[in-house]
């Protein structure tokens, strides 16, 4: 019995005006001409509610971008799905932000890269940016809107962790996420400008945890450590195609944002197929679901049904064989290698970001 999905991550649109170095979105981005009108998102929307979605996650790129955002948003409201914006702020001033309300927003999910502006803009690769998010931020709990703060670690702002925190209660968030950057997409990329050192991970750990005994029922504190430093893998996205399913700016229904770093998967599309035909019998949902396709150790292993072998995304990107074992894993005989990666980069004296967007497409300018 295939379980329904609980959520639904809808990335409107790629473009951003922002060029974070740890962005999930893939290398290469899909164009603006490519991106599903709001009447089809509307119809997927219903869909996911009839499947059991009860979640929807409207992501990017910057959603802002999108004109027809409120329309968007009224129709997942019409669909009876809360609604949760994931946005960069850039875009999104206070009076559309109470028209998107009116149209239905239950939540807000803010990203910031640091405390400090100077630091905050130069993560971000956008001048100002850190200033329009705090005068954002106000506007959203001004609003009563539901406030998230999601703030990506990485060596640049992971000495600030405690900061972080102590902002997002002074903004008035009821939850906050510490997510250490997971190497994937630009942060995979941009890895041995992004990756602390070990001492470095253990310090923002037990900051957390001080800060959970000093916040307790103030503000909700979610933490994600890095892959390169754990010693069992984490359960990627609940386990391929059992909870949630992401939707790209053109289309294509997808179980992670990664997933199409895996050579010969077949994605399907909400223009070709129903939301609840992908869910249930696209190949790529069916390739790692459940526990049939797991060879040793994981077959046999007592975790199998609580981390599902871990990601097969970075099992690709690291051994080359999407059904290996996930090197986080401490039973994958190549889980040294995480730590060896993890120290040769952590210690690597590189300052610049190849930043989203922008890097690769100037690179190929200069090629031309």
């Amino acid at each position: 019995m295939i379980p329904a999905p609980l959520g639904l991550l809808a990335e409107l649109t790629h473009r951003c005006p922002l060029g974070c170095p740890y962005c999930s979105n893939p290398l290469e981005l899909e164009g603006r001409v490519h991106e599903v009108d709001a009447a089809t998102w509307a119809r997927v929307f219903r869909e996911a509610a009839a499947l059991g979605v009860l979640q929807i996650h409207l992501s990017g790129g910057e959603p802002a971008s999108r004109r027809d955002l409120e329309e968007i948003v009224l129709a997942a409201r019409e669909a009876a799905l809360y609604t949760n914006l994931i946005t960069s702020a850039i875009g999104l001033g206070a009076e559309r932000l109470a028209r998107l309300q009116a149209a239905g927003l239950d939540h807000v999910q803010l990203s910031l890269q640091d405390v400090e502006a100077a630091s905050a803009d130069r993560i971000a690769g956008y001048s100002g940016a850190h200033e329009r998010k705090m005068a954002f931020a106000r506007s959203v709990t001004e609003l009563g809107l539901a406030l998230t703060i999601n703030a990506v670690i990485h060596r640049a702002n992971i000495d600030s962790v405690a900061a972080l925190v102590d902002l997002a209660v002074s903004l008035g968030a009821g939850r906050v996420e510490i997510a250490h950057a997971q190497y994937y997409g630009w942060a995979l990329h941009n890895r041995r400008a992004l990756m602390p050192t070990r001492e470095q991970v253990d310090r923002a750990v037990q900051d957390v945890e001080d800060l959970r005994a000093r916040y307790a029922q103030r503000i909700v504190i979610d933490m994600v450590i890095p892959d390169y430093y754990a010693r069992r893998p984490k359960p990627c996205m609940g386990g391929w195609g059992r909870r949630s399913l992401n939707v790209t700016p053109s289309g294509r229904v997808l179980p992670c944002h990664a997933a199409p770093t895996n050579p010969g998967l077949e994605f399907w599309s909400i223009h070709d197929h129903s939301l609840a035909e992908i869910w249930r019998e696209s190949p790529a949902f069916e390739a790692f679901r459940g526990t049939e396709w797991m060879r040793e150790p994981c077959r046999s292993c007592a975790m199998r049904e609580a981390d599902f072998g871990g990601c097969r995304c970075q099992a690709m990107a690291l051994t080359g064989d999407a059904a290996a074992t996930d090197p986080a894993c401490e039973l994958s005989p190549m889980h040294a290698l995480l730590g060896e990666l993890a120290e040769a980069d952590s210690t690597a004296n590189l300052a610049d970001y190849a930043y989203r967007g922008r890097s690769l497409r100037d690179r190929r300018e200069e090629e031309k």
